[in-house]
């Protein structure tokens, strides 16, 4: 019998194959709780998830955001506002 190491992200349960990858995530949720936190500070009212999914979808496209910051707006049109891992069940549409 044949053992797969697989790595557990802290922040959502996810597993990956490597540790690179799993932090790579990790980071990459916090980033998010951060962006959704500036979002919650700037305005008070916001719904705690939709400020959460906007924190991911900034977190998911940061390198297109820092495009956008050092002068290249266009891109912003090139982001993905879902997580191309997640498919979409039918009754959450």
């Amino acid at each position: 019998m044949a053992v797969i190491a697989m790595w557990k992200c802290d922040r959502d349960n996810s597993m990956f194959e490597n540790r690179k990858e799993a932090d790579a995530h990790d980071r990459m949720l916090e980033l998010g709780e951060q962006f959704s936190r500036l979002l919650e500070q700037v305005i008070p009212q916001v719904d705690e998830k939709a400020a959460e999914e906007f924190g991911l979808v900034l977190a998911r496209n940061k390198e297109l955001i820092i495009q956008a910051c050092k002068g290249k707006p266009e891109v912003m049109s090139e982001i993905a506002l879902q997580d191309d891992k997640v498919t979409r069940l039918a009754a959450s549409r």
